[in-house]
């Protein structure tokens, strides 16, 4: 597989320096992409660059994620407003720990392969490095007039802020090349990959090596375009934040619906970069999605891939389960298998209400329950016109009588009780 030619068609590469495709070519190339450990999870903003990654190894390259402990405690200025907060030695390896994990469902690095992906982190060769011997050695062969060149220095000494650059900032491209220049020399690495707004700091790597190494080193950059979302938005952005890959932060359940919703125009994009389906597969889908877009083939297609990668088949068969409680005719089985974060997650935004949990240890009619203690229906005569009428389902069972009797052995994870009123009216009752 030729790597460059695999993300062309992908629609993955935005700019690349000359030869990059030259050297791919002559062998095994070591190539490696940085990776911010502000957090001990990564968002599914990091994912193009482990994409990248991933099609590198498959391409029969060695792939080698850098994760910034040392970077990561001064900020990159690069698309920021403001300086990030400084972390300590002990959560930046406990976030390493983590993302390692993570990086693992996407690349191999326990075989005895030759291009058994490997896990750095430039803490590790940064932390006994004093500031005079950094400045003697590195400092000098990268002009401030080169540095402030850059288009990330640039935007943020031009921003309306009053905020500024600081110089633990703006030595950061400094400090990013360092990575590449000991990467070459100590793993043979030969090409440093990332998002676009990375390029000033990459070539800045490539520019040490040339003038440290010699004119006749080679090493190389190659970058992908910014995300976006069709409408404008910010990709892997919702209402409540970023779309993250640890369970902890994004249920599956979650997880899975963003990729489901993504429109049309994003999903033929999407499915290219976040998949390793191949061109074969992915145009058949869009054809699919053409005859009939109403299907969303594009969609579930994304949903499952990434969520099987990302979490496991199981969590992705129960994920399109708890979609079809909301969505389709699924039973009150379905729903009793439900865990209480996923419960809550498919009924977000339905309309809540709170009573005592000691009501329902005597048992009370489900008539007094649902019209006084929970305004579900306005009134005894319609909640009973409705439930004759077959339209009133408790827990996706329907309604045998307006006054049957509810208890605590009715609740759901011994907590909720979901009310429906007609085919996509749900109410979520909460005992506590």
């Amino acid at each position: 597989m030729n790597f460059v030619e695999e993300l062309r068609w992908r629609g993955m590469i935005q700019d690349m320096m000359p030869g990059t495709e030259e050297q791919l070519q002559k062998g095994m190339t070591s190539a490696y992409v940085g990776i911010d450990p502000t957090a001990d999870s990564l968002h599914i903003g990091h994912l193009v660059s482990v994409m990248m990654l991933k099609h590198f190894q498959r391409a029969g390259h060695r792939p080698i994620a850098l994760i910034g402990g040392a970077t990561g405690m001064i900020g990159d200025p690069s698309m920021k407003s403001a300086e990030r907060n400084l972390l300590d030695e002990a959560t930046l390896r406990h976030n390493q720990e983590s993302i390692r994990k993570q990086l693992a469902k996407f690349l191999d690095f326990d075989s005895d392969a030759p291009n058994a992906a490997k896990l750095v982190n430039n803490y590790d060769w940064m932390k006994e490095y004093s500031f005079l011997n950094f400045i003697r050695d590195i400092g000098k062969h990268i002009t401030v007039n080169y540095m402030m060149s850059k288009d990330s220095v640039k935007k943020r000494l031009n921003s309306e802020s009053s905020v500024g650059l600081s110089f633990t900032e703006f030595s950061y491209q400094l400090l990013q090349g360092y990575d590449y220049l000991y990467l070459y020399q100590n793993e043979g690495v030969r090409l440093q990959m990332g998002g676009s707004d990375q390029w000033g700091n990459i070539t800045t790597g490539t520019e040490l090596i040339r003038r440290k190494m010699g004119h006749e080193s080679e090493a190389f950059a190659l970058v992908c375009p910014l995300i976006t979302k069709a409408d404008g938005g910010k990709f892997g952005k919702t209402e409540s934040g970023n779309v993250w890959l640890d369970r902890r932060y994004t249920s599956p359940y979650k997880f899975y619906q963003f990729w489901l919703n993504v429109s049309d125009v994003d999903a033929a994009k999407y499915i290219r970069i976040f998949t390793a389906l191949n061109q074969e597969e992915i145009l058949a889908l869009e054809k699919e999605q053409e005859e009939a877009p109403h299907l969303r083939a594009l969609q579930k297609r994304l949903a499952k891939e990434i969520t099987v990668m990302v979490h496991s088949l199981e969590d992705y068969e129960a994920a399109v389960e708890a979609s079809n409680i909301l969505f389709g005719n699924a039973t009150s089985d379905a729903l009793k298998k439900l865990d209480e974060d996923t419960l809550l997650a498919v009924f977000d935004g339905v309309p809540q209400f709170e009573i005592s949990k000691d009501l329902l240890k005597e048992g009370t009619k489900a008539v007094d329950l649902f019209v006084e203690n929970a305004a579900v229906f306005p009134s005894k005569g319609e909640m009973r016109k409705l439930v004759q009428g077959g339209g009133v389902a408790l827990n996706k069972e329907k309604l045998a009588a307006f006054d049957q009797e509810i208890t605590t052995a009715d609740l759901l994870n011994d907590k909720y009780l979901l009310v429906q009123k007609g085919k996509k009216n749900y109410y979520l009752v909460i005992a506590k």
